[in-house]
């Protein structure tokens, strides 16, 4: 049994309700972004906002508040119980920092905006989206001084998304790894195995031939598609957890340069693989869902990069490419292979490469702190954008589509946000070492023998949930914390030796 203690049961009986309207507004967020008419942006907004204010009287409504106190006091509960008062704890302090009409507000905003962001991203005119981002950043530095921070209103904001993550950790972490992975560019550039450029990039496809691709790479990887989960399009591919038996993932199509795609929907994969794998136990609980958003990054980066680009990746769908897509027949499995392995200098984050891929991170870090103290105007974010891109990966956006506007993640309210995709490529290069201690993952890949994997990462990290801190399980798992040592060894060892 994983709750016995009555006072927790009673909580997580209460809180069902709570969970239900969570439920409710997954599936409004999955629809807005996959199904919803242009002209329905304006209902759902008030909805969205109405049933999230529901949600923070629920939460702290006052006999709740006084049971989860209550339960905090208790002796002797198991780790699981533990991790529901904690978790809960932690809302509560959230949602008390907040005022209902700043959290109504923020939603209404950051569903008026993600809509301007994809008008002003697909006429490439950012003064469309500049108010709304102004607003956002506004509301956004209201949010932090309410919740409270020590060093630097960012700090506030990156807690919300890694329980604990500091500016001075994520600067610890991103000045070192730069100058490493400049180091580790410029050397792989020189070697020139790995090319800058790949004709493949340039093969136009039809969206029927990968959709047929991306489906039946989804069945090797054992994707319940139809049963716990769906494939889906939407401008930027995202996954959503409705449930943990319903779980939703999308992918783009964009008739060229094929990998873009696949690759997406094994990321993707990765994780609603988290959320799928999460004990059943939990099921309904606060605990019902990933630890941290770094450590669900790892789970999708493990799968798309260490797996999904990995040699014996490649040439286990080789057959499914050739079958599918009419000119891969005249390409060897090497050539495929270096086709989803070039490396060079880009502009657009989701396309990145392995070796430069946390410098679009460093870009993106360095404005949105920025941003939030105050030091930078928004209207000055274009250019300032196109001089980081210039000085940290090499190139220099033309346009504001593939420059500032690319990512959704700003209109959405997720400042604060981009560091947990570095920490998600620590954390999958750190799974990859510790999985080879207990057996060979080249040779599981090599023979689809993806089973043996998911149970190792169910057992060490996804049937948890959210029962411990994102630091306290990592050191469960691996007796560790989140360290840059294995990500740095995998690069060099793929791409140097």
């Amino acid at each position: 049994m994983y709750f016995t203690n009555e006072i927790v049961k009673e909580v997580i009986e209460k809180y069902r309700t709570i969970w239900a309207l969570g439920h409710a507004l997954s599936l409004l967020s999955w629809d807005s972004e996959t199904n919803m008419p242009k002209q329905g942006l304006e209902e759902r907004a008030i909805a969205r906002a109405e049933l999230s204010l529901l949600v923070q009287q629920l939460i702290l409504k006052p006999e709740f508040v006084q049971l989860v106190e209550k339960a905090s006091r208790v002796e002797g509960l198991n780790d699981y119980e533990r991790g529901v008062v904690r978790v809960l704890e932690r809302e509560i302090r959230i949602m008390k920092s907040i005022p209902p009409k700043l959290l109504a507000e923020l939603e209404k905003t950051t569903q008026e905006a993600m809509y301007a962001w994809r008008i002003a991203k697909e006429s490439n005119d950012f003064s469309k989206f500049q108010p709304y981002l102004e607003k956002i950043v506004k509301l956004t530095r209201e949010k932090a001084d309410y919740l409270g921070w020590r060093e630097h209103p960012y700090d506030a904001l990156l807690d919300l998304y890694e329980e604990g993550l500091t500016s001075r950790d994520v600067d610890s972490i991103l000045n070192p790894l730069a100058k490493e992975l400049k180091s580790i560019l410029d050397k792989v550039r020189s070697l020139g195995r790995f090319p800058d450029k790949h004709v493949l990039e340039d093969e136009k496809y039809d969206k029927s031939w990968m959709e047929k691709v991306n489906h039946e790479v989804l069945k090797i990887l054992g994707y319940p598609l139809g049963e716990r989960a769906r494939l889906d399009v939407s401008a930027h591919p995202f996954t959503i957890s409705v449930g943990l038996d319903d779980v939703r993932i999308t992918t783009r199509y964009e008739g060229f340069d094929f990998k873009r795609s696949l690759l997406s929907t094994i990321h993707e994969f990765g994780h609603a693989l988290y959320e799928l794998q999460i004990d059943p136990g939990l099921k309904f609980t606060p605990l019902a869902e990933g630890a941290s958003l770094g450590i669900h990054e790892g789970q999708s980066r493990f799968w798309e990069n260490i797996v999904g680009r990995s040699k014996e990746f490649i040439a286990l769908i080789y057959p499914v490419l050739k079958e599918n897509l009419p000119f891969i027949s005249k390409y060897t499995v090497e050539e495929v292979y270096l086709y989803f392995n070039t490396v060079r200098p880009s502009l657009i984050r989701t396309e990145a490469d392995e070796v430069t891929y946390n410098l679009h991170i460093v870009v993106r870090a360095t404005l949105e702190k920025q941003m939030i103290e105050g030091s930078v105007k928004v209207s000055d974010l274009p250019e300032l954008w196109n001089n980081l891109m210039e000085e940290l990966v090499g190139v220099r956006p033309k346009t504001y589509s593939e420059g500032v506007l690319q990512d959704i993640h700003w209109s959405m309210g997720s400042i604060g946000y981009f560091p947990t995709y570095t920490l998600g490529n620590l954390v999958a290069a750190q799974m990859k070492y510790h999985i080879g201690r207990e057996f060979k993952l080249e040779d599981k890949i090599a023979e689809g023998g993806f089973e043996e994997v998911k149970k190792w990462l169910r057992d060490k990290i996804h049937r948890f949930g959210r029962t411990y801190t994102p630091k306290d399980l990592l050191k469960k798992a691996f007796g560790e914390e989140y360290t840059v040592e294995y990500f740095i060894r995998y690069l060099k060892e793929k791409y140097l030796s």
